[in-house]
């Protein structure tokens, strides 16, 4: 089917490939800058005719965006060269394929769960059925309808010490556990029911992962609690609260309090940069408790010199007599 047929100043978009292309664009609302250069690489086109391709899928409310899910722009060829002929046959035009190195996997991954539709009642409820026989299809069709579920809770654990994708991930787990333990009979939704395996999931995760030195998860909890009322406190007395004025909060001992800001304290390696130029480390800051002052070592090199020439002053006999006594030799 001819999408473009209507605009009679642009005859080369009726081609089968620009018509598809256009097409899927319109249904998608966006066409990604390497769709469009590899239907060029069929269709030739001229430098011209790419432009007037450009403001077609402009004027047709399809934005056109780089594989990172950010706004491009196809350019068209570089001008020629100042002895290149008048007739020249025209070049296909150039397609600037620069893309940054690091694509924006959080934002496709958002984009394609965004494309899958959300479930009836009456689906899931067939779903579950069909997943209950060994249908391996739906089980990955009602994961794949509740991802969003689990970006809408990892959203809640952010800061807490794993990356988005990390939390979306553990979540994602969660949810396949969800869907094989779902059980239509008992008549509510699965949405409800995955909730809490995905936020189970999200803070085993969170207890065993985000941290250098594991913290178990019942004083996970407690620390949610007193970094939660310390931040309403703040807002309330402009202040970092003290311990006590948490644990009245709380009504918990000021002991409780103290103990869980402590392990709350992320561990620092004694060889992290220090200064401007990061030429230092800091376990170079570190006091050696170990090891002796100046003082004490000054005091006990003077000692070891009076006795020597107490020593020097008795006869050969009694001071051999007191060195191996006292082991001074």
């Amino acid at each position: 089917m001819a999408l473009l047929v209507e605009d009679p100043e642009t005859p080369f978009l009726e081609a089968d490939e620009l018509c598809a292309l256009v097409q899927e664009g319109r249904e998608r609302g966006f066409l990604t800058f390497e769709e469009i250069a590899a239907c060029l690489e069929v269709v030739e086109v001229t430098k011209e005719q790419v432009r007037d391709l450009h403001l077609h899928l402009l004027d047709a409310g399809i934005e056109i965006v780089s594989a990172d899910g950010k706004p491009a722009v196809a350019t068209g060829p570089a001008e020629a060269p100042a002895g290149e002929a008048q007739g020249a046959a025209p070049k296909k035009p150039e397609i600037d394929l620069t893309v940054e190195p690091s694509l924006d996997s959080l934002r496709l991954y958002l984009r394609s769960i965004g494309r899958v539709d959300l479930l009836t009642a009456d689906e899931e409820v067939s779903l579950a059925k069909r997943i209950e026989r060994g249908d391996m299809v739906a089980k990955q069709q009602m994961i794949e309808a509740n991802l969003r579920l689990v970006v809408s809770i990892a959203k809640g654990y952010l800061g807490r010490g794993l990356s988005f994708l990390d939390l979306i991930q553990e979540g994602s787990l969660g949810l396949i556990r969800a869907v094989e333990k779902f059980d239509y009979r008992r008549g509510y939704k699965f949405s409800t029911y995955a909730t809490w395996w995905i936020r189970q999931a999200v803070t085993r995760a969170i207890a065993d992962k985000a941290r250098t030195i594991r913290i178990p998860v019942h004083m996970v909890e407690k620390l949610n609690k007193v970094v939660h009322v310390e931040r309403q406190l703040v807002q309330e007395f402009g202040r970092e609260p003290t311990p006590d004025e948490i644990a009245f909060e709380l009504q918990w001992t000021a002991r409780e309090v103290k103990d869980i800001l402590r392990i709350a304290q992320l561990p620092v390696s004694l060889e992290k940069p220090i200064g401007e130029e990061e030429d230092s480390e800091l376990g170079d800051f570190v006091e050696d408790e170990s090891a002796e002052s100046p003082f004490e070592r000054a005091s006990e090199n003077l000692r070891r010199e009076n006795v020597r020439r107490a020593l020097e002053a008795l006869p050969p006999r009694e001071r051999e007599v007191i060195e191996m006594r006292y082991g001074l030799t």
